[in-house]
């Protein structure tokens, strides 16, 4: 369990657009990508089955880009807790050699899925996502 959790993406022909390079839809996909498979890694697995998160606001900034083949390493980092419903995310996407190519943050909002119902994140559902104390924000 961990407020980080990274995974590599690879450039594939259909993520190229007409520039030849990764389109920004597909940095936000990969941004949920990593969002589900963060979620999915270090929550318990009834909190899995009883919520789910939608995405309220994304804020990119694009600094640099790959072309088809590359493989680009991506990390999400949770680095505050909880404001009511909702959860931050920060990303960055970086080449083989380190360079940044993406920093990104997204607000996701918690949903019960029995009722659909936006809800306040529970201290125990958030737990496993924190940042080691001192190293907030």
């Amino acid at each position: 369990m961990s407020n980080r959790f990274e995974t590599t993406f690879t450039a594939l022909p259909q993520h190229i657009d007409e520039n030849g390079h990764v389109n920004n839809t597909v940095w936000v996909r990969w941004m949920e990508e990593l969002s589900v498979a963060h979620w999915q890694a270090d929550a318990l697995p009834d909190h899995v089955d009883a919520f789910a998160w939608v995405v309220t606001r994304h804020e990119i900034d694009y600094r640099g880009n790959v072309g088809e083949g590359a493989q680009v390493t991506g990390e999400t980092i949770i680095k505050d807790g909880p404001r009511g419903a909702r959860f931050d995310r920060h990303y960055e996407f970086r080449d083989a050699d380190g360079k940044m190519l993406v920093r990104a943050k997204s607000t996701w909002a918690m949903v019960d899925r029995e009722t659909a119902r936006l809800m306040r994140v529970p201290p125990e559902v958030a737990a496993p996502f924190l940042p080691p104390e001192g190293e907030a924000g």
